[in-house]
């Protein structure tokens, strides 16, 4: 598996290496438009995939971007709407946050996710509030309105082991409960 995803490619506009063999370029869409300029814009993805139902296993990517449509109002056949893709209509937050969900379930502990945001419709405070998570570090006042933010997934803290003075007193407490409430060590 590629170690890199973008389940949200779109045309792949930022990409400086829109090739790259080691990303896998996902996206809902498959199509190209001619746009009103006359220029043509290419949206294929080495995947067709749904952001908020990714297939596949958890912790599998190592670096995950999240570029996912940001306009809720955009004419279906506008360049905005061709260019970027377009929210739904009907549940937009709880899109963003079933697809930030999902993004974070396949990514790796000790993996980054980029995400990139621009706040034309939602404010990035309110986009944020449904991830639940802060991200790490980004540019807070662009002089645009896009966002670009950095999340770090930690590891899972190893489970506590139990220190021996535990376990002794775990021991006692099982053995003679009634000696040690006599003593005020334990009501």
């Amino acid at each position: 598996m590629k170690p890199i995803l973008d389940p949200c490619c779109g045309s792949r506009k930022f990409y400086f290496q829109k090739d790259a063999p080691f990303v896998l370029y996902g996206d809902l869409r498959d199509e190209s438009y001619v746009q009103c300029d006359g220029r043509i814009l290419e949206v294929h993805p080495d995947q067709q995939m749904d952001v908020t139902q990714l297939p596949f296993p958890d912790d599998s990517f190592a670096l995950v971007v999240f570029d996912p449509p940001h306009l809720k109002w955009a004419g279906a056949k506008s360049y905005m709407a061709q260019s970027y893709g377009t929210l739904p209509k009907d549940d937009p937050l709880g899109f963003l946050s079933r697809g930030f969900k999902e993004c974070w379930r396949v990514l790796k502990p000790e993996g980054t996710l980029i995400f990139k945001w621009s706040q034309k419709d939602f404010p990035i405070h309110v986009v944020l509030r449904a991830f639940g998570r802060q991200p790490l570090f980004g540019n807070r006042q662009p002089k645009s309105q896009t966002f670009w933010m950095v999340f770090f997934k930690q590891k899972e803290p190893e489970p506590r082991s139990e220190h021996p003075d535990e376990i002794t007193a775990r021991k006692y407490i099982e053995r003679d409960p009634e000696t040690l409430k006599s003593l005020g060590i334990f009501d």
